[in-house]
């Protein structure tokens, strides 16, 4: 089976060390009006004693920060303290279920959910730095140093069993902040929706039943509705609580069973429609926003589940299929899907990033990573950072990095607020032959190549999604 990815278990297998120093390898020329914080999350550190991860999303959360200042560029990397890791680092051993590892004598949060890494996603919000995970609380970061502060609560409005995912969006609008967590009860599976004030307090905690136990990553606001794409992904809760399965092993795929487009009023919570729309999956939303009477919700679409190709580290995506960047044009009113809009790219996109000023209101741009050996058998991983414009579906630039390089995290789009010069795109990428990690800066209208590159002291693992907070 021919490798795709060469090397790329180098850069997984590698445990970076915790650090801070200026970059002095800065290829190219930095934008004078860049200003801020670039910060991406996400698994590292994929064995603790003789414990062996299996799964990209097992390890534990990485924070890489980049700071641009009139004085340069400096990076900043840490290791988030959770409860996890404060507890396993003391012992020397791996102590906690994963995702995707079991082991004798594993332990549960409570004994009923995983102990959340928080190695997912990172955001800033109430002049807080927040890491998430999935179905945990979020874990409080020092903007500068990284140090971890302890559990995020939102002013003691969640618990460490609240559900809560790792895709909140915040209206820029209001200032408000939303997201959700799915409680996997057998009986009556449950979806919470909750809204925060732009202080952090709690404004409301809706509870929406759902038919089964589906799980969901991700969802999307517009500002009259809250939208969620329904997989027929199912998670058996019982499994992980009773009977030692791990999530992926208490997963299962059930497409006989539909996916849909459930429709939320924004400001009641109450259901406005359940919208039939196929059978696939979809793990990332790219936005959503009002257009006159329609509501425009974007995804990427699948014909299977992404996580099972995180599986079996460190050969990732060595059977992915292909994905496409969906639109749904609902009429909400009616309950009906009126149009869709497919971007031609299918080389499994994922990691679709806008410009975060534009989150539930009328954008048109979007970059994404892809996979150009998609179809492929064999080891693989994004090579390729692809810009898509809904005005022109048929159309997308790609920029594919070099032979031996690949995208390590999710593209941050960051507009020049004076509106006098064209956005950047920032995205780490790793030299897996070379064992160097790099941050490149693209300027929005040149897909030809990097217009800058900060060489980094060390190699990190790829990692998750990220965030840029102006400075």
């Amino acid at each position: 089976m021919t490798d795709h990815a060469p090397f790329l278990d180098r850069a997984l297998a590698a445990v970076p060390p915790e650090d801070s120093y200026a970059i002095a390898g800065v290829h190219g020329d930095l934008p004078a009006w860049l200003r801020g914080t670039f910060y991406v999350n996400g698994p590292a550190r994929f064995s603790r004693g003789s414990v062996r991860y299996r799964h990209w999303l097992d390890g534990d959360g990485f924070v890489c920060a980049v700071r641009f200042g009139s004085d340069g560029a400096a990076a900043t990397h840490r290791f988030i303290r959770t409860e996890k890791t404060i507890q396993e680092d003391a012992e020397g051993r791996a102590l906690f279920r994963t995702f995707g590892t079991a082991f004798p004598g594993d332990r549960l949060n409570r004994g009923i959910a995983l102990q959340s890494p928080a190695n997912v996603s990172i955001y800033s919000f109430a002049g807080a730095l927040l890491a998430f995970g999935e179905q945990g609380l979020p874990y409080e970061l020092d903007a500068v140093t990284l140090e971890t502060r302890g559990p995020y609560t939102f002013r003691g409005a969640l618990t460490d069993v609240s559900p809560f995912a790792a895709h909140p969006k915040r209206d820029p609008a209001t200032g408000e902040l939303f997201n959700f967590g799915v409680s996997f009860s057998a009986a009556q599976p449950m979806l919470n929706v909750y809204a925060f004030d732009p202080d952090g307090a709690l404004i409301s905690r809706r509870r929406v039943p759902l038919d089964c136990p589906r799980t969901i990553h991700d969802f999307a606001v517009t500002e009259r509705h809250v939208l969620f794409y329904l997989s027929p992904y199912l998670l058996d809760a019982g499994a992980i609580a009773h009977h030692g399965r791990t999530v992926m092993e208490a997963l299962s795929w059930q497409p006989q069973l539909g996916s849909r487009l459930l429709v939320l009023s924004r400001q009641s919570g109450d259901q406005v429609a359940s919208i039939p729309i196929g059978s696939c999956f979809c793990l990332h939303i790219v936005n959503g926003f009002e257009d006159g009477p329609d509501t425009i919700f974007d995804a990427i679409e699948y014909e299977r589940p992404i996580y099972e190709q995180y599986d079996g580290m460190p050969d990732l995506f060595a059977n992915v299929g292909p994905g496409q960047p969906v639109r749904f044009v609902v009429d909400a009113a009616r309950g009906v899907v009126r149009e869709r809009v497919k971007i031609a790219y299918m080389s499994a996109p994922d990691f679709p990033s806008t410009d975060p000023g534009l989150t539930a209101r009328r954008y048109s741009e979007f970059w994404m990573l892809g996979i150009s050996a998609t179809g492929r058998p064999g080891r693989k991983f994004f090579d390729e950072l692809v810009r898509a414009d809904w005005s022109s579906p048929g159309q997308y630039a790609v920029y594919r990095a070099p032979s031996g390089r690949v995208f390590a995290g999710e593209p941050a789009v960051v507009p020049d607020r004076s509106g006098r010069e064209a956005s950047v795109v920032i995205c780490p990428m790793c030299d897996l032959e070379r064992g160097r990690s790099s941050i490149a800066i693209f300027r929005e209208s040149d897909m030809t190549g990097p217009i800058a590159t900060l060489d980094l002291r060390h190699l990190l693992p790829p990692l998750f999604h990220s965030t840029f907070v102006p400075g």
